[in-house]
């Protein structure tokens, strides 16, 4: 077994551990702010073994090495980082139980499908800063958009309640559902952050086509290669620019930038990581 692998799985169970800690003190009642200090530490050590797990496999013999799962792994784990970072500053601790079962699963799955793909030119310096900043802005809009959920669950709670209590049939998980959506930060606060999360997000997707088009005007003399990664891309950029300037103008807010920002999110999603799903575990090519 590579240490890849074992990494990945020792994140993973860590993930899964600490949301496990906080679901245990949400569903009896506890504060999740008083645990919620206790797994922050926690989750700053699963954060170093996940990083490890993406050093040995994406680095490996000093050579470059990428595929759907490490792509995602890398992503949640970027936007994780920042996450843990912003919990520093502002009081968010009821998104962890969101965002460790992401993790979880990230890590999880880059344990089960280890297998990567060798990128060419990996030597070239400019190419390494672009895929660098191309993952920062993939790990901060997947951030983006599990807050975007959960600000909507938030928000359906509010304003039809009894609809969504009649909804499930388990009454014991709704309670603990409710105390889960309780635990959340304001909506007003939670809409701060995710703009902040999608200002950083775009300017950083917006570094990553500049440079991805100078990498390929001095490789093939074209400024954007019309592939699906580039045109998926480019309809996430166009999307999130749509919604900051929308939000600066008319003062969008509410429903509207949470479904402007999952549709981003899903553009993001068939760029890169669900094309290769396709083509490395369904069709089974590399």
């Amino acid at each position: 077994m590579s240490t890849a692998i074992v990494f990945h799985s020792l994140a993973a169970l860590a993930y899964s551990g600490l949301a496990l800690i906080l679901w245990r003190a949400l569903s009896s009642g506890q504060p999740v702010i008083q645990a919620g200090r206790l797994v922050r530490l926690g989750v700053l050590i699963a954060l170093v073994f996940h990083g490890i797990a993406l050093k040995e496999s994406i680095l490996r013999e000093q050579h470059l090495h990428l595929s759907w799962s490490l792509a995602l792994s890398a992503a949640v784990w970027l936007g994780m980082i920042v996450f843990w970072l912003e919990s520093l500053i502002i009081r968010i601790d009821g998104l962890q139980l969101l965002l460790l079962p992401a993790g979880a699963i990230a890590c999880a799955l880059a344990a089960l499908f280890p297998q990567s793909q060798l990128i060419a030119h990996a030597g070239d310096t400019a190419l390494r800063v672009h895929l660098l900043i191309a993952m920062s802005a993939y790990g901060l809009i997947t951030v983006a958009a599990l807050q975007a959920l959960l600000m909507s669950a938030l928000d359906r709670r509010l304003h039809f309640p009894r609809e969504s209590a009649q909804s499930l049939n388990n009454k014991g998980l709704w309670a603990t559902a409710g105390r889960l959506l309780d635990a959340q930060p304001s909506l007003l606060a939670q809409e701060q952050l995710l703009f902040r999360v999608i200002w950083v997000a775009f300017s950083a997707l917006t570094l990553a086509v500049i440079s991805g088009s100078l990498i390929s005007v001095a490789a093939t003399g074209k400024w954007l290669p019309f592939d699906h990664k580039t045109v998926f891309t480019l309809l996430s950029w166009f999307t999130f620019g749509v919604l900051l300037i929308g939000r600066h103008m008319r003062g969008w807010r509410g429903r509207i930038a949470l479904r402007y920002t999952l549709a981003g999110f899903a553009f993001i999603v068939l760029s890169y990581t669900g094309s290769r799903f396709v083509i490395e575990v369904i069709l089974q090519r590399s």
